[in-house]
């Protein structure tokens, strides 16, 4: 099996932590900045043991919103949502730092600093990415408040992606979105291209299907692909994969250090995500 990493980025640089055989998930390569297209997406910061991450998460109800489990696992104290388009053009970053970090942000500091605060719950089931049949890497973000002015993703019905078997999955294009680190040549030194901190905004790429199993939506993520527009990179973890107007995965894996290869999607369409999903909204 290939080596696997996921895609949450740290905030003041964007690197990987790798895990086992899993890495959390990365930033758009290619595409465009997404300005006002997926209001409904936002950036996710919060603590845990090894320092502040950020992911990307969506709103599916006014208190709730869907991400990675890895986004959510492990996490301590609240956890600060935006969901504005543009947090940071350049350094510094406008992010408050949390009193006592050991515990996370507290709600109060989040509301002073003028963000929203939630709670992040883990699916029960998640296999920590080590094992592909039973991966479950989504988790939510429930808000201490509702969100207004913005309209929830809808949900893929159950099996939706069924019917995206070969030969049809690499003829379809997925629509993907996430405040993941921008792939592009440095300004000075080596001119290869490597992720980067800035700009943080959210953003907006198309990536045609490659495989399809029982939990996996697996995408190709070159932006040299002429059938789509890049993938996805540190940061995007936990971000959302659209089709037809339906939110159908979550950002969760990809191959590569540099993002641009293939990325593994964690389907929210199946049965085992969904009944855990339902019951957090009940």
């Amino acid at each position: 099996m290939k080596s696997i990493r996921r895609t949450a980025a740290v905030l003041a640089m964007a690197v990987v932590t790798v895990l086992g055989l899993a890495a959390p998930a990365q930033a758009i390569t290619g595409g465009e900045p997404d300005g006002n297209r997926h209001p409904n997406v936002g950036i996710i910061l919060f603590y845990d043991p090894d320092g502040r991450f950020r992911c990307s998460a969506t709103l599916i109800t006014p208190t709730v919103l869907i991400t990675a489990a890895h986004c959510t696992s492990g996490t301590v104290g609240k956890t600060l949502v935006s969901f504005d388009p543009v947090i940071a053009e350049q350094p510094p970053s406008p992010f408050p730092v949390a009193a006592d970090p050991a515990a996370g942000y507290t709600a109060a500091e989040l509301a002073a600093a003028g963000y929203l605060s939630g709670t992040a719950l883990t699916h029960p089931e998640y296999s920590n990415f080590t094992d592909l049949r039973n991966w479950n890497d989504v988790g939510v973000v429930v808000l201490d408040s509702p969100v207004t002015g913005i309209a929830p993703a809808t949900l893929a019905p159950v099996g939706y992606l069924d019917q995206y078997q070969q030969p049809a999955l690499s003829k379809t294009l997925f629509d993907l979105v996430g405040y993941g680190t921008e792939v592009r040549k440095p300004d000075a030194g080596p001119q290869k291209p490597q992720p980067m901190s800035y700009p943080l905004i959210r953003r907006y790429t198309t990536g045609p299907g490659q495989k399809l199993t029982e939990q996996i939506l697996q995408l190709n993520g070159n932006p040299n692909d002429v059938r789509g527009g890049g993938g996805t990179c540190f940061g995007d973890s936990g971000g959302p994969v659209f089709l037809n107007g339906y939110l159908v995965a979550v950002t969760s894996y990809g191959y590569t250090d540099n993002c641009r290869y293939l990325g593994g999607y964690q389907r929210v369409d199946i049965p085992v995500v969904r009944v855990w999903v339902n019951d957090v909204l009940s």
